[in-house]
């Protein structure tokens, strides 16, 4: 593991991704941003400028699956998003259980009484920043790494 110690949670979404981060720590986390896929290489350039700037030294992805625990066609993509991110960055993946993620953000902000465009404005990070406390408070097992040797 690098010096960096901080992680960069991230609710995949084939439009948009949410980002949270947490704290050096690792004991909070917090909504960063939604951002608007542009394209692979604009893509790449986003994550790897947010990568330094937050100084992240471990991914941490959300997998959405089933309730049964079934993997998903979307599982597919975000496991495959997931090795392109450890390609480009070189930083440790992890996989981490998001069934619940988007509908506790939504929730959320239901209660919250926002309106519809405003809680699709915070949605993708909120739930970003639910599945990363929630593998920061399992105690950031790594048992799903994707790194050199693993795939």
């Amino acid at each position: 593991m690098s010096a960096r110690t901080r992680l960069l949670g991230i609710d995949y979404g084939t439009k948009r991704i949410g980002l949270a981060v947490s704290d050096a720590d690792r004991k909070i986390a917090s909504p960063l941003t939604t951002y608007e896929r542009a394209g692979r290489d604009a893509d790449a350039s986003y994550f790897c400028g947010v990568i330094e700037t937050e100084e992240i030294g471990q991914l941490v992805v959300g997998l959405p699956i089933h309730l049964s625990g079934d993997e998903s066609a979307k599982s597919t993509e975000a496991r495959a998003f997931g090795k392109w991110l450890h390609e480009i960055t070189r930083l440790p993946v992890l996989f981490a259980d998001e069934r619940v993620s988007t509908v506790e953000a939504e929730s959320a902000l239901w209660d919250a009484g926002l309106t519809h465009k405003k809680r699709k404005a915070r949605r993708d990070r909120l739930a970003a920043q639910i599945l990363l406390q929630a593998y920061i408070e399992a105690g950031c097992p790594t048992q799903m790494t994707i790194g050199p040797d693993r795939e």
